[in-house]
């Protein structure tokens, strides 16, 4: 970057920072945080062509837009991931918990470790166990005529550690891989059905354990997800179609649907909800299937600042497909640790 673009963004930033200091509501603090953030888009990753009189226009056009919503801000913050080569843009919570209590861990996969540990209750795992979640995601292409369209290859890694069992060598218990492939539209005021911002999201998903027979467990799915905000309060209905897969003659073979009823616990949406409130972040997702058995499942989050990037998390757990080993299995859980990046 030449001295100019130094002495430019220098000035405008200076000059966003004033304003910063002049305005009192949070309304208006929100809004001169969005276009500083403009700026640092366009330095980063503009093309180079505008001037200086057609950037401060561009930006300080966002200031008049007093309403500023979550979305919008995560939407301005993503923007520079976008275009920085050196950032990794996250797509869901990355978090972990290195003190998590589950009710009962599916101890199936590790039956083998009863004949060799002496065990003869079944008790071979512990109760008290690690989890952690790393979740990205990389724009595709985002040249649409609509710059709030892109397309997203995103990737969810969720895993279950046995850190405190040295007695089976602290194996992890279970590990599930998403990627995914999605479109995302934010809509235009004007366009929105309901509440203050909408963002309509399709996409296509593959979730596996990689685990060899008679474990592996897996499945595909067609998903929508209609995201609204209103006053704050940001929410997500998420339904999916399941992509069938041919049913196995043998339980062993390699081929074929691993888990055929799972629709009957994962059930065929997913609504969630999150709040923030200061520096602090609530949020909870339910899933049911819906029929007379009523399974499904609920999870709470909380999120909270500790210093820096790093701000506390504690997640409560109870239902039917934490896990993809434990899709048919009601599990409790509660468990507190760091996040580093949220939803909002």
């Amino acid at each position: 970057m030449s001295w100019r673009h130094w002495i430019t963004l220098s000035a405008l930033l200076s000059t966003a920072a004033f304003a910063q200091d002049e305005l009192q509501t949070n309304e208006q603090d929100s809004s001169i945080e969005l276009v500083k953030q403009c700026i640092l888009n366009e330095v980063i990753g503009g093309d180079g062509k505008q001037t200086l009189d057609e950037l401060r226009k561009k930006c300080s056009a966002l200031e008049e837009n007093k309403q500023l919503t979550a979305l919008d801000k995560r939407q301005a913050r993503e923007e520079v991931g976008k275009k920085n080569r050196n950032v990794i843009t996250p797509h869901k919570r990355n978090y972990i918990l290195p003190l998590s209590y589950v009710s009962h861990p599916n101890d199936r996969p590790f039956d083998r470790f009863d004949e060799l540990t002496d065990e003869q209750d079944g008790d071979t795992l512990d109760n008290l166990e690690a989890k952690y979640q790393l979740s990205i995601k990389v724009p595709l292409f985002d040249e649409f005529s609509d710059e709030d369209q892109a397309l997203y290859f995103g990737f969810t890694l969720q895993s279950y550690w046995q850190i405190y069992n040295s007695e089976i060598s602290s194996p992890f218990r279970e590990t599930n891989y998403e990627p995914e492939i999605f479109w995302i539209n934010y809509l235009d005021p004007k366009n929105v059905l309901w509440g203050d911002e909408m963002a309509i999201v399709l996409g296509i998903s593959h979730q596996s354990n990689g685990r060899s027979q008679p474990n592996s467990r897996s499945w595909n799915r067609i998903y929508a997800d209609f995201i609204w905000e209103n006053r704050g309060f940001v929410f997500s209905f998420k339904p999916w179609y399941r992509i069938a897969e041919d049913e196995k003659e043998n339980l062993l073979d390699a081929k074929g649907d691993d888990n055929p009823d799972i629709y009957k616990y994962m059930g065929y949406f997913e609504f969630s909800g999150a709040y923030r409130y200061h520096d602090h972040e609530f949020s909870f997702m339910t899933r049911n299937n819906l029929n007379s058995d009523n399974r499904g499942a609920l999870q709470l989050d909380w999120s909270f600042p500790l210093w820096g990037r790093v701000r506390g998390y504690a997640q409560y757990f109870n239902g039917y497909g934490e896990s993809l080993i434990d899709y048919n299995a009601d599990v409790e859980r509660i468990g507190v640790g760091i996040l580093l990046t949220d939803l909002l």
